[in-house]
């Protein structure tokens, strides 16, 4: 079966692999353990934050490790909110197409009393700056705004964002789980107040994750009295999958321009080979271009994903996190779409070991299909 899911879960990297075994095997102590075993174990750990503050270009003391990208959500909006100095408002802005995580953490804080805001996108698939601007108010305290969407591969423009959101007073934390090793973040990370990264998005070991807070905002831990991480999660230290994490993203970061040139190309086959009237490749303004949304009319995208998994493909509907839930696309809602319409939602997302092979072999499947089932061409 070829494999175009990237965007929900990558392979491991072999070389991220070895490091995971050989921390496992040699290094397995408790990074929190007073021995000199544990030492060694927190050495490697801190080695690794080191360079984390390298790729991301910000204070390393910032850096915390989590399970993922997920819990770095979770528990970077409450952190922020607890503390004491954000109590002054109970207004925060996101967008309609942030992922499922944000959703659900803003559903807790609204049975707090918190108001939450929605802006849906534009017909490019960014915010609409004027928007947010006219939506923030007197008891904003918070904006979530993800940098590159999981459906279409919009790239919201942070820079602009995070500037307005500085002249207001206001955090700005941003999902950067789809970023990390695809495009450079470095540049732009002094214009968030926090973001949020995930490992298995870049060829790292699941259950790994990293949630940044600039050590200058302060922020009050959501589980209190723990000590891991500086207070910020509890949970035994996963030195042997951040180690892991660390050697992916090295390999992400040193080769993502290049890497981000060829799928350009593969992403141009495929719109030449579907040809189709009722194919409509979702295009943006500025678009990572391994993030190929698609909306097939008159098909149900979860009957047409079932049909090309039979025929060796594997694609989705969506975010691996709302899968069986049977609800449209929240990004195809922030366009605008109806919920039939929505529905009609596919995505493909290429990785490194994907060719132009594999994209004229799925273009191909995909057509017939459409052929086999009726729709006319």
């Amino acid at each position: 079966m070829k494999y175009l899911d990237h965007a929900s879960t990558t392979p491991l990297d072999e070389d991220a692999a070895k490091m995971f075994i050989e921390i496992s095997t040699k290094y397995y102590a408790n990074a929190s353990s007073l021995h000199d075993m544990g030492d060694s174990a927190r050495k490697i750990l801190e080695n690794c934050r080191n360079e984390w503050g390298r790729l991301l270009n910000v204070d390393k003391s910032g850096i915390y490790f989590t399970s993922g990208g997920s819990e770095s959500n979770h528990l970077i909006l409450h952190s922020l909110l607890l503390s004491k100095k954000q109590t002054i408002g109970k207004h925060i802005i996101i967008s309609m197409a942030e992922h499922a995580s944000i959703h659900t953490t803003m559903n807790l804080l609204e049975k707090q009393g918190y108001e939450i805001t929605s802006l849906p996108l534009q017909e490019n698939g960014l915010i609409d700056l004027n928007m947010l601007l006219k939506a923030i108010r007197k008891d904003t305290v918070l904006v979530t705004i993800q940098h590159i969407n999981s459906e279409i591969g919009a790239i919201q423009p942070i820079e602009e964002i995070g500037k307005l959101c500085k002249k207001s007073g206001i955090l700005f934390h941003s999902d950067m789980v789809q970023s990390m090793g695809k495009v450079v973040i470095s540049e732009i990370t002094k214009f968030v107040d926090a973001l949020s990264i995930s490992s298995h998005k870049f060829y790292g070991p699941k259950g790994v994750g990293i949630a940044y807070i600039n050590p200058s905002i302060s922020w009050y831990p959501y589980y209190p009295q723990t000590s891991h991480e500086n207070g910020f999660r509890p949970g035994t230290i996963n030195t042997a999958g951040i180690a892991s994490m660390t050697v992916a993203a090295q390999k992400a970061c040193l080769n993502q321009g290049e890497e981000k040139e060829r799928l350009f190309h593969l992403r141009s086959v495929l719109k030449e080979r579907i040809n189709h009237p009722s194919v409509e490749i979702l295009e943006c303004e500025n678009q990572y271009p391994g993030i190929i949304g698609m909306l097939v009319k008159g098909i149900e995208g979860q009957w047409l994903m079932l049909e090309a998994n039979r025929k060796g493909f594997a694609i989705s509907t969506g975010s691996a996190c709302q899968v069986g839930k049977q609800a449209p696309s929240k990004t195809m809602k922030a366009l605008g779409l109806s919920d039939g319409a929505a529905k009609e939602f596919i995505r493909i997302s290429l990785g490194k070991e994907n060719t132009e092979e594999d994209i004229v072999k799925f273009t191909s499947v995909l057509l017939e299909i459409l052929e086999n089932s009726g729709v006319v061409m």
